[in-house]
């Protein structure tokens, strides 16, 4: 193959991704949209349940920014309070990891049943025939994470790539790739996902792939920080904190990149495992960080009188 039809194939296969992405996320969202919006509105006047809703959501949909674009706009039509998008913002990024880790078990093996799967069910009565669509695109998720790591199967011994992958060893251009590879393709998964595709294939060192992997999470922000530009202040702002909470994360872990490497290199019996690890405490970590301080935050980014207008003063976080 030439290296145009190289180019193309990954392209391709990335697009496919992209798309099965969304797709199921749609599909989800249209399944249990109702319910989504109840698990969002209804269980988040405490911060640890915003986390576990946030987390859930996100690991049920596959996709952070579809929660917390939802999230954002669901602050701006006032059915969900400032402070009670922040904990769902914090569980969002937890539920993200949850593609990383299917990936680094190497499950990628299993889109093929789940299409078949899918398919036959979209043939039974309309409800199983609803089902049947997000499983079928539960599938195709990984029958095109196959797809894209055939499709870099040749440019494994490339030196002009491995020359490219090799700048990645400095964490701050491995994690400013990380920012704007996400933010360019508005989704965290196709990035992490590929990262860990490629240190499975031995064409990127896992030192870099941890560092692309934190800039991820400050590069999926984007999509809120876009819905969020047409909406009421208190919606930008929901937005701004996520990117607060991702951006600070990075700053602080910045200069550990490498030990946080060999520390979860350790703890793990492979180079992918590592990486979905180090994706999993990075964004545990943000957690624990910020939760505590959701109170004072708020009240940072809103001033009390703001915070009136918005009904969120009597919220118990």
């Amino acid at each position: 193959m030439s290296d145009f039809q190289i180019l193309i194939a990954v392209l391709a296969a990335v697009v496919l991704f992209l798309h099965a992405l969304q797709s199921l996320s749609h599909e989800l969202q249209k399944l249990g949209r109702d319910r989504l919006r109840a698990w969002l509105t209804g269980l988040t006047r405490h911060r640890w349940q915003g986390l576990a809703v946030g987390t859930a959501a996100t690991a049920l949909v596959q996709s952070s920014s579809a929660v917390t674009a939802m999230t954002v706009a669901l602050v701006d039509a006032g059915v969900l309070t400032f402070r009670g998008s922040l904990a769902i913002m914090l569980g969002a990024n937890i539920g993200t990891t949850a593609t990383a880790w299917l990936v680094s078990f190497k499950l990628t093996g299993i889109g093929p049943l789940f299409i078949v799967l899918g398919t036959l069910m979209t043939l039974m009565p309309l409800r199983m025939r609803v089902i049947g669509k997000s499983v079928f695109y539960f599938g195709f998720i990984f029958f095109a994470l196959d797809l894209i790591s055939g499709a870099l199967a040749p440019l494994r011994e490339d030196p002009r790539l491995v020359d490219a992958l090799a700048l990645a060893g400095d964490p701050v251009v491995a994690v400013t790739a990380g920012i704007i590879a996400t933010a360019l393709l508005q989704s965290s998964s196709v990035v992490t996902g590929l990262a860990i595709l490629l240190v499975q294939q031995g064409s990127l060192e896992m030192h870099a792939a941890v560092g692309i992997v934190l800039g991820a999470n400050v590069g999926t922000t984007a999509t809120a920080l876009l819905a969020s530009l047409p909406m009421q202040p208190a919606a930008k702002r929901a937005a701004m904190a996520n990117l607060l909470f991702n951006a600070t994360g990075v700053l602080l872990a910045l200069p550990f990149v490498t030990l946080i490497g060999d520390w979860v290199g350790a703890q793990t019996s492979s180079a992918d495992m590592a990486v979905a690890l180090a994706h999993l405490l990075f964004n545990v970590g943000i957690a624990a960080l910020f939760l505590p301080l959701l109170t004072p935050v708020a009240r940072w980014l809103i001033p009390a009188s703001a915070s009136e207008r918005h009904g969120n003063s009597s919220e118990p976080l």
